[in-house]
């Protein structure tokens, strides 16, 4: 089973990577700054399915576990992140299962990240199979915070000190301002780039 993951992983980084360089070919730019993956260890996915309330079965573990294979596309801007995920539920390669928003809706911690369960088709020799994945998309000030998050909360042995968990909310709030104020910056950088070279013309 680790394979079919595996596998649908390459086939989902294959179409991200292609949709990457095209976009590079045609505006110039691509809204994809990095891509990271991995696959959920067996303990983990055990852990998730007593969670869940559910035996362990290879059955339960593909029709309830989600993320198995995850990966986590980091964008400059927000609004690159909506792009991609609007361009994902527009292929017919891709089927977008379920969309978890926690950049309009925070978690409590401060967390914000688009969560996108797919499924990515393999064709196999019994047939084409289609296997889920889960996408995690965020920007560059939301990976950091969140990669600093779990340092501390291991550090802590997950139990963090309540003034620590408020500043971890209020770094939450900065980078979330950090994000809003780049994305100004560049449309302001673009509105006169624009008036630049609508000046050279005339």
């Amino acid at each position: 089973m680790p394979a079919l993951y595996r596998l649908a992983l390459n086939e989902l980084e294959n179409k991200i990577e292609t949709l990457s360089t095209e976009w590079k070919m045609r505006d110039g730019y691509s809204p994809i700054e990095h891509i990271k993956r991995r696959i959920k260890e067996p303990k983990s996915i055990l852990q998730k399915l007593e969670r869940k309330g559910h035996a362990f079965s290879f059955e339960n573990i593909e029709r309830h576990i989600h993320d198995i294979a995850g990966m986590r596309i980091v964008c400059a801007f927000v609004k690159d992140i909506y792009r991609l995920a609007d361009h994902f539920n527009a292929r017919e390669d891709i089927r977008v299962l379920e969309i978890k928003d926690y950049i309009a809706h925070p978690k409590p911690n401060g967390y914000q990240s688009l969560h996108v369960i797919v499924a990515v088709p393999l064709i196999l020799l019994e047939g084409t199979r289609w296997v889920k994945a889960e996408i995690q998309l965020r920007t560059l000030a939301m990976d950091f915070w969140a990669s600093m998050e779990h340092i501390l909360y291991y550090k802590f042995d997950q139990q963090l000190p309540p003034h620590v968990a408020e500043e971890l909310k209020s770094a939450a709030r900065a980078a979330d301002e950090l994000d809003k104020k780049m994305l100004r910056l560049r449309r302001e950088i673009l509105e006169l780039s624009e008036s630049a070279e609508q000046a050279k013309e005339n």
